[in-house]
């Protein structure tokens, strides 16, 4: 049977060439980099080259990376750590309505714990307007925190223009940039970033490694406490095999990240030109344009997005119907219940993300199984298509 995996913002298979170094690491490189004996200094060797590749891909300097267990820690730590090191400035923080779970649970927290929380809403289209974002700051504001992508719909956030908004009240920006990193460009410094989670696992490296970047000068609270490892932020015997992996899939991306990005935005428009050409009731979910490359979207309407989901995994067609951390619920996503979608059109969405491995056999192959799967889930709910909605051309423009 044919195997396709289009769920790549969910996790990303590991790149043999990330499995050859952190295999590498396991059997030679095994020391304790905090060792000053030979093969301490090995470690520390190959720990001091992954922190140079990841910070390189964001413009910034090493000593403002510190590496985690992944991007929900690096949030929570971000979140957490600066509203409890700044609390005599102030106890309120505005987030998007469209977070990653991580940060709405860590906002959740920090109401439990006293602080006062806006959570900003998006457009129909996932985009946060950075008007909405100034509207919501006020005096005792101490930070400001929207993802750079959302990871369900793919919106791209203008998060330069929410940092200098959030710069000129006197607030901290914290971005969640775990779907963005090694897929767009990223400077720290040009677009005026204090803090910036990212995660290993969703650029073809392993999982359980993340990292934050924290603009010097910027003081944060630690969650663990423990050695001098990470410059005491982050304490704990380093996940050396997942920092030497992380550091060659950074690597990998700096390199390839252009074509890439150019080639899963031609299959991408591919498989949703394809899908409406065959199916009525197609409604694409967040902005046409200002998008990841490999993200589509889109509401498939009268099928129950969970059972579209199984038929295709039978067929071997991996797909999701909203973000991995919220899997098993039968409540429909909050990203999509957020930019307005009814339940219906909620339930009907499913998440189609494509990768690295992917070829245009596979984005022909999966639209014509998904459109048979969308035809008789249809016919057997007895639904009668009404119209599509959100039509794309095969060159990826958009009409209403």
């Amino acid at each position: 049977m044919t195997r396709i995996y289009l769920d790549h913002s969910a996790t990303t298979p590991v790149d043999e060439r990330v499995v050859v170094a952190m295999n590498e690491c396991m059997l030679d490189k095994f020391g304790n980099a905090s060792s000053v004996h030979s093969f301490g200094r090995t470690a520390r060797a190959a720990l001091d080259k992954a922190r140079i590749q990841v910070a390189d891909l964001l413009n910034a300097t090493t000593d403002n990376l510190y590496f985690t267990s992944g991007g929900t820690e690096a949030d929570n730590l971000a979140l957490i750590g600066v509203c409890q090191m700044l609390r005599d400035k102030g106890d309120h923080l505005v987030i998007s309505q469209i977070e990653h779970p991580a940060i709405m649970n860590a906002a959740t927290e920090l109401e439990r714990l006293g602080y006062r929380v806006t959570r900003v809403a998006a457009g129909r289209d996932g985009i946060i307007d950075p008007k909405a974002v100034a509207d919501a700051i006020e005096s005792r504001t101490i930070l400001v925190s929207v993802m750079h992508v959302n990871n369900e719909v793919g919106s791209i956030n203008d998060i330069a223009a929410i940092a200098e908004i959030a710069h000129s009240r006197g607030v901290l920006f914290h971005t969640d940039a775990v779907q963005s990193f090694g897929k767009l460009a990223l400077d720290v410094k040009r677009m005026g970033i204090d803090l910036l989670s990212l995660s290993g696992h969703k650029i073809y490296g392993p999982k359980g490694i993340g990292a934050l970047y924290i603009r010097s000068g910027v003081d944060l609270a630690p969650r663990q406490f423990g050695g001098h490892q990470e410059a005491g932020i982050r304490p704990g015997t380093e996940n050396m095999p997942g920092i030497v992996g992380f550091g060659v899939a950074a690597a990998i991306c700096q390199e390839e990240m252009e074509n890439e990005a150019q080639k899963l935005t031609e299959l991408r428009d591919e498989l949703y030109g394809r899908l409406v050409e065959e199916l009525d009731d197609v409604v694409l979910n967040g902005h046409p344009t200002e998008r990841l490359p490999g993200n589509l979207n889109v509401s498939l309407l009268g099928v129950e997005g969970d059972s579209l989901l199984q038929a295709l995994d039978l067929e071997g067609i991996a797909v999701s119907t909203g973000s991995a951390c919220s899997s098993g619920s039968t409540k429909p996503s909050h990203v999509l219940t957020a930019i307005g979608l009814s339940n219906e059109e909620a339930h009907s969405s499913l998440r189609l993300t494509l990768g690295r491995g992917n070829s245009m056999q596979d984005i022909i192959y999966a639209a014509r199984v998904i459109a048979d799967q969308v035809t008789r889930l249809r016919e057997i709910a007895g639904v009668t298509p009404r119209r599509s909605r959100g039509i794309a051309s095969r060159s990826g423009s958009s009409v209403e």
